[in-house]
């Protein structure tokens, strides 16, 4: 049975076409996987799915009466909410028939009206077969389960980072038990045992879900049906992540085949009537070889992926000592680590590993001075420029574009250039023109990369930069830190991506005084 059926959709922005008269379905108990590169529509597709963009053409059919859950990682939350009231809000509904059967009881001990003790005790039966009395036992499990107690259950959300928020919205998403859940990167932000932990919740999960990452690993775990959106189309594969890319790899390979086979075709075809036509006798023949070929239903090359390419651009620095860290204490009202210390050396390249939580972020804001340190100290080489990426995603103005956010920050650049910097970044002339807040995480952070290429340095400190990337685009960015000739400091909580990628590893969550939950 089809909770989901989308036929006909088509969608486009300016120049670039998305999906053109594409069907596919949602069956019951599908997990479905939805892949595809930046920018080729995925969370596009998320957002004509629950009706916050029309499509241009196409209908959206859900079947009736379904709940349907939507990791909205930019959800309003009400001023002054705690975790764990947030996280209550999920069981709103209960909370208030609840509320309703108690002035039931009370009216009922003044009128004694059986009526009212009726209604109540239906209130109750429902309030019982929805495990009610369990509700704290339930929260407690996914508070545990996604880390949340390192945030702390009495924080409010609006003190709370971009990535914590998310991971609390996470949360919340998964204890309203809904009958379709629809997840927009559900991993970034957690670490390999919150993934863990989320890939049991959602292998036993009864209902259906619909899930973009680029984490194939944790694709290929928790999906049994995937669509990939690319080149215009959405194509269904059934079974995991790695059995539909093996699906397409063959279909890849016979309509190159089909494609190779024709063009041997019409390669002979036209020689024919290139050599036949002006002649009498075989005029005719080539006519007819002429309309068959504008007869002739043409086979497309399969389509290759544009790559991202970056290039950070160094300055030389004059010491020999890039940084040295000594007996950093580093936190808001307490410490959250134990005293750090450590030096890198020119050219060296530190990554800091830890759980999500544990301090990581904190510590290099306070060795780049955006926050205070409680003691200790942070010195670089006084040669030292630094080109420092944010994991948050947060703009002065995300009404501006790509191209004017790039303007403003480099007036003296010719806008062919910066053009062309955004374009060498993945983000085409189109998107380059798009509001921000229009585009993907993956978009969004793309742009933060290219803006990075514009300030020349020698320091790279780069705070999670993964997140929203797809799997070509973060090969690249390997590949450009790789190349730069001065130091960095990677966080990231992918160890495929950090891999050779380091000369020194710094456990963080070895120095928190938060522990990770289990």
């Amino acid at each position: 049975m089809a909770l989901l059926e989308v036929s006909g959709l088509t969608m486009a922005y300016a120049e670039k076409t998305l999906y053109e008269d594409a069907d596919f379905e949602l069956q019951v108990g599908e997990h479905m996987g939805i892949v595809g590169q930046n920018g080729a529509g995925k969370s596009t597709l998320i957002k004509i799915l629950t009706q916050q963009v029309l499509p241009l053409a196409g209908r959206i059919d859900w079947a009736k009466g379904l709940k349907i859950g939507y990791l909205d990682q930019y959800a309003e939350i009400p001023e002054g909410m705690t975790l764990v009231d947030f996280l209550h809000t999920a069981y709103q509904d209960l909370y208030d028939k609840q509320k309703r059967a108690t002035q039931l009881y009370e009216k009922y001990a003044e009128t004694m009206d059986d009526k009212l003790l009726e209604r109540a005790g239906r209130m109750q039966e429902e309030l019982d077969a929805a495990d009610f009395y369990g509700l704290d036992t339930e929260i407690e499990r996914v508070i545990t389960g996604l880390g949340l107690e390192a945030i702390g259950r009495d924080r409010e959300l609006e003190q709370m980072s971009g990535g914590q928020r998310a991971k609390v919205i996470l949360a919340k998403l998964l204890l309203e038990n809904d009958d379709v859940i629809i997840l927009d990167e559900p991993t970034n932000y957690l670490d390999v045992a919150h993934i863990e932990w989320l890939q049991d919740f959602l292998q036993d999960f009864p209902g259906a879900a619909m899930i973009i990452s680029h984490d194939f690993d944790f694709l290929d775990r928790v999906t049994n049906a995937i669509i990939d959106v690319s080149f215009g189309k959405i194509t269904k594969y059934r079974g995991s992540f790695k059995k539909a890319m093996h699906q397409k790899e063959e279909r890849a390979e016979q309509q190159l085949r089909q494609y190779e086979k024709q063009q041997v075709e019409i390669e002979k075809a036209e020689k024919f009537i290139a050599k036949n036509k002006a002649r009498a006798s075989t005029s005719k023949q080539a006519k007819s070889r002429e309309k068959m070929l504008a007869r002739m239903d043409r086979v497309d090359p399969p389509s290759g992926n544009p790559v991202a390419k970056f290039n950070f651009p160094y300055i030389e620095t004059q010491s020999a000592n890039a940084l040295t860290v000594t007996d950093l204490s580093v936190g808001y009202e307490q410490p959250i680590l134990e005293p750090v210390t450590f030096s890198i050396t020119t050219e060296e390249k530190l990554v800091f590993r830890g759980f999500n939580g544990a301090g990581k972020s904190t510590l290099i804001k306070s060795i780049l001075g955006l926050i205070p340190s409680l003691n200790g100290k942070a010195d670089f080489s006084p040669s030292a420029v630094v080109n420092y990426f944010d994991q948050d995603l947060e703009w002065d103005n995300d009404q501006q574009t790509p191209l004017q956010v790039m303007q403003d920050l480099f007036p003296t650049i010719q806008p062919k250039e910066l053009r062309t910097r955004l374009a060498g970044a993945g983000i085409n002339a189109e998107n380059a023109q798009k509001p921000l807040f229009q585009l993907s995480g993956g978009e969004q952070t793309k742009v933060k990369l290219a803006i990075m290429e514009m300030k020349p340095s020698n320091f790279l400190i780069l705070d999670e930069p993964t997140n929203h990337l797809d799997e070509t685009t973060k090969q690249a960015l390997h590949r450009a830190i790789t190349a730069f000739p001065g130091n960095a400091i990677i966080v990231s909580h992918e160890s495929s991506f950090t891999t050779n990628l380091a000369d020194q590893t710094l456990d963080v969550a070895a120095l928190s005084h938060q522990k990770e939950d289990d």
